[in-house]
C-alpha cells in the first residue's frame, strides 16, 4: 500500500468514528443531555467563581494603584511625632532615589456654593501632588508653588465636586466659600472612580499653607513621596526608617518600614514636647492631647505603596485559585458521570459492538469510536458552560460583584473537562473493543 493509500484509510477510519459515536450520542438524547449538563455545570462554576474572584483582584490592585506608582506615604499617628512642612524638603534632599515630596493635611471644612451648604473633606498637599499622585486634571490647571508659599485661597475640585457644582457649566475662575473663606477654582481632578485614591473624587485640594489654617495647625500629619522607580522606593524606604528614627529619636523600633524597612515590635522610645517617653505619657500632660499609642506600637509608619500592591495581587490570586480548586470539583463529578453514563452505554450497545467486530472492525476502530463519543460531550458542555459561566458574571455584575471574564479560568476549565472527559472515557472505551465478537453476540 503506497503512502497516499495509507493516509486515506486512516481518515476514513477516523471519519466513520467520528460519525459513529456522534450517532451514539443523538440516539440517546435524554442521557447524553444529562451527561452534558454534569459537564456545563462544572465549567460554568469554575469560569463563574473564578471571574468573580479574578474581578475582585482587579479592584483591589486598581485602588491601590490609582493612588500613584513609586508612592511612599509616611504618617504620624500622634500629635508628637508629626512634622514641620519645611522637613518634606529635607527628605528630599537626603534620600536618594526620592524625586519629590508633599506634606499632606487631611481635615473637614464648611463649604458654601451659592446657595448650597454643606461639609467637604479638605486635602492639603503642595504643588506636585498632580506628578507624586499621577493625577492629571479634566479642566483648569492645579496651584503653583507661589500660591502655596503665599498661602493663597485656591482650590482644585474633585471630580464629583466639580461635575456636580458646575452643572453642565464651567466652574473654573469662580469663587466658593470654605469655613467663611473665599476661595477661587483654578481646577477639577480627573476621575478617579468609586472607591480609588481615597476618594479623591469627593474631596477639595488646596495649597497646605492654607489648609493649616482651616485646621489650625502649623504641623502636617503625612508625607506623601515620589521614587524614581521600584527599586529605588524599597531603597527610600529603608533610608527614611533610619533618618526619621534619628531625627525624631525614637528609639530602635520605631518608624516601622512597611514594603521595605524594618518591622520590629520591641518597647518604642516617643517624643513629646522635646523629651522622651516610654509608654503612657506623664500626667503633668494636657488632657486635651491625643494619648500615646501602647507601648509596642509605632507612631510613625513608613509605608511603600508598591509592597501593598504585590501583597494585595498575591492575596487575591491565592482566593481565586482556591474559589477554582472548590469549582473543579464539579468537573470532577462531571466525568464520573460520563464514565457511568459510558459504561452503561457498552452494556446496551453489546450487539452492536459484537456485529462490527464480526464484519471486520479492529479493536482500535471500536476504542477510538467511544474515546471519541466521551469528547464530544465534554467538548459541548465546556462550550455550552463557558458562554452560561460568562451569562452568569454578568448577572453578577448587574448585581453590584466587581466582575471580570478570565482567560486563563476559560482555558483551565475547557482543559480539565476535556482531560476529565478522555481519561474517564477511557476505561469503558477498552471495554468494549476488549468484548470478543462470539461473546458479544452471544449476550443479546
Amino acid at each position: 500500500m503506497d503512502k497516499k493509500n495509507y493516509f486515506y484509510s486512516i481518515f476514513v477510519r477516523w471519519w466513520f468514528a467520528a460519525k459513529m459515536a456522534m450517532h451514539g450520542i443523538l440516539a440517546n438524547p435524554l442521557r447524553s443531555a444529562l451527561t452534558i449538563l454534569g459537564v456545563t455545570i462544572g465549567v460554568t462554576s469554575v469560569v463563574s467563581l473564578m471571574g468573580i474572584g479574578e474581578g475582585a483582584r482587579q479592584a483591589v490592585v486598581a485602588q491601590f494603584e490609582s493612588l500613584g506608582a513609586n508612592v511612599i506615604t509616611i504618617k504620624a499617628h500622634h500629635v508628637s511625632a508629626e512634622f514641620d512642612a519645611e522637613y518634606t524638603k529635607e527628605l528630599v534632599e537626603r534620600v536618594d532615589g526620592l524625586e519629590m515630596a508633599t506634606p499632606v493635611i487631611q481635615t473637614k471644612a464648611l463649604m458654601r456654593w451659592r446657595r448650597t451648604r454643606g461639609h467637604a473633606e479638605i486635602v492639603g498637599v503642595n504643588n506636585e501632588f498632580p506628578q507624586v499622585r499621577d493625577h492629571g486634571l479634566l479642566a483648569g490647571r492645579f496651584f503653583t508653588s507661589l500660591h502655596v508659599k503665599q498661602r493663597s485661597k485656591v482650590a482644585v475640585l474633585g471630580y464629583n465636586i466639580g461635575i456636580e457644582l458646575s452643572g453642565g457649566r464651567n466652574v473654573v475662575g469662580q469663587t466658593l466659600a470654605l469655613n467663611g473663606e473665599t476661595y477661587r477654582i483654578v481646577g477639577i481632578l480627573s476621575q478617579k472612580g468609586a472607591g480609588n485614591a481615597e476618594d479623591i473624587d469627593d474631596k477639595i485640594v488646596i495649597p497646605y499653607t492654607s489648609a493649616q489654617k482651616i485646621a489650625e495647625k502649623r504641623t502636617v500629619e503625612e508625607i506623601w513621596g515620589k521614587a524614581a522607580g521600584k527599586r529605588e522606593a524599597d531603597l527610600a524606604v529603608v533610608q527614611l526608617s533610619r533618618i526619621i528614627k534619628k531625627d525624631l529619636r525614637m528609639g530602635q523600633s520605631a518608624p516601622t518600614g512597611k514594603g521595605g524597612g524594618p518591622s520590629e515590635k520591641e518597647t518604642v522610645m516617643r517624643v513629646s514636647n522635646g523629651e522622651m517617653w516610654v509608654g503612657s505619657k506623664p500626667q503633668s500632660e494636657e488632657e486635651s492631647e491625643p494619648p500615646l499609642p501602647e507601648v509596642g506600637e509605632d507612631i510613625v509608619t513608613i509605608t511603600n505603596l508598591n509592597q501593598l500592591v504585590k501583597e494585595a495581587d498575591n492575596a487575591n490570586r491565592v482566593m481565586t485559585l482556591l474559589l477554582g480548586g472548590i469549582a473543579a470539583v464539579s468537573l470532577l463529578v462531571g466525568g464520573l458521570g460520563i464514565m457511568n453514563i459510558m459504561m452503561v452505554a457498552v452494556n446496551e450497545r453489546t450487539e452492536e459492538i459484537g456485529v462490527r467486530r464480526a464484519l471486520g472492525a479492529k479493536q482500535s476502530d471500536l476504542l477510538l469510536q467511544f474515546i471519541l463519543e466521551a469528547l464530544y460531550v465534554s467538548i459541548i458542555g465546556s462550550i455550552v458552560g463557558i458562554v452560561t459561566g460568562i451569562w452568569g458574571l454578568k448577572l453578577f455584575e448587574n448585581i453590584g460583584f466587581q466582575t471580570a471574564i478570565s482567560l486563563k479560568a476559560i482555558r483551565i476549565a475547557s482543559v480539565v473537562a476535556l482531560t476529565s472527559g478522555l481519561l474517564f472515557g477511557v476505561y469503558p472505551a477498552v471495554s468494549a473493543s476488549s468484548v470478543p465478537p462470539v461473546e458479544a453476540l452471544r449476550r443479546q
